[in-house]
């Protein structure tokens, strides 16, 4: 597995110097975790969450102790309260495994402050796109926003069956990134009318963390910083930077 996902591991090596600077923090959406509201992890010391099943004993085992930013974390819940947004801040959640793998590998020293804003039940691209606007001016004040998920997330799906609709999706999102500003995002905003856009994502849990950073980047090129054919036996999966 490890030499499968390879690439993927290179590219989130890569983002730090690709970025240039070193954030004041990391605002990580992840689509491991939702809630009723627009919850903000508030811990001063996030503790880890195990959230996968019958996976190796080592990986129960994984530590990724980063500080947390409680008081970054209430200045950005009052930012989205002012989008008029619901919001809340939360004590008890810890870092997924949406966040904590990925960071493991682009931060490996754990040294970074570290949130997780929630997505909301319901996925509503239009408001995950709101919190995404909301959270834009924290661009200019040094914090890293990332989007966790997956361009392709069918699990009864994976393999073979997998290479058409992912490769024809992945196609059609790459095209969708590269529209001007307003039509880029009508295009995501309608992500179901693209090719095969149920069969990739029959929940789109791991498709919504880019609603969010796109919209905190609305007007910023893209730019594809991870390809790769034939994941997990026929997936086609991509990701991309925002300026």
């Amino acid at each position: 597995m490890a030499k499968q996902l390879a690439p993927l591991a290179r590219s989130l090596a890569a983002m730090p110097g690709e970025i240039g600077v070193r954030p004041e923090a990391v605002l990580m959406i992840s689509g491991h975790w939702e809630s009723d509201a627009f919850a903000m992890m508030h811990a001063a010391r996030p503790k880890m969450v195990y959230d996968y099943f019958n996976f190796p004993a080592h990986t129960y085992e994984i530590e990724y102790a980063a500080p947390g930013a409680p008081a970054l974390a209430e200045k950005v819940a009052g930012m989205i309260t002012a989008a008029g947004l619901p919001t809340r801040l939360d004590g008890e959640m810890g870092f997924d495994h949406g966040c904590f793998v990925p960071m493991a590998v682009m931060y490996p020293e754990a040294d970074v402050p570290l949130f997780q804003v929630s997505m909301r039940h319901g996925y509503d691209p239009a408001q995950h796109m709101a919190l995404g606007r909301a959270l834009a001016p924290l661009r200019d004040q040094g914090v890293l926003i990332v989007g966790s998920g997956l361009s392709y997330h069918n699990l009864a799906r994976f393999g073979p069956q997998a290479r058409v609709p992912s490769a024809a999706f992945d196609a059609w999102l790459g095209e969708a990134l590269a529209r001007e500003p307003e039509a880029r995002t009508a295009a995501i905003l309608d992500w179901e009318s693209a090719p095969h856009a149920r069969e990739c994502h029959a929940q789109e849990d791991h498709l919504v963390p880019l609603f969010a950073a796109l919209g905190a980047a609305e007007d910023a090129p893209a730019a594809c910083v991870y390809h790769q054919t034939e994941v997990f036996g026929g997936v086609t999966a991509s990701s991309w930077r925002f300026g």
